[in-house]
């Protein structure tokens, strides 16, 4: 049986807290380079795409994806999610995360 994981929620101020796990994230595309875009998260990020992403300028997106040592994102899945995005309803959610961990949070009691 796999073993159960847990992808928190976060932003640009958690990403050094998160090296080597998979997190989410839901931030505003403000640029596309080729095989890289920054979100801005409560600040940017760098995410790493992979071939199954199409995100676009100027939409929110969340993405799934594991934190480089250098606190870009290798992106594991993403998601389009358009223009009506709240986002700072999606920062809130991240703070509320963070503030009531155990509620949110599976950590592995190993």
């Amino acid at each position: 049986m796999a073993e159960p994981t847990s992808t928190p929620r976060i932003n640009a101020q958690y990403l050094d807290s998160y090296v080597g796990r998979n997190v989410t994230i839901v931030g505003k595309v403000t640029q596309l380079r080729g095989e890289s875009a920054i979100l801005d998260a409560d600040g940017p990020i760098t995410a790493m795409l992979n071939r199954d992403s199409h995100l676009s300028n100027g939409n929110a997106a969340q993405i799934i994806g594991k934190v480089n040592p250098d606190l870009s994102i290798k992106v594991l899945t993403s998601k389009d999610l358009g223009t009506g995005v709240d986002l700072k309803l999606a920062s809130a959610v991240v703070e509320a995360t963070h503030n009531f961990k155990p509620l949110f949070v599976y950590e592995s009691t190993n």
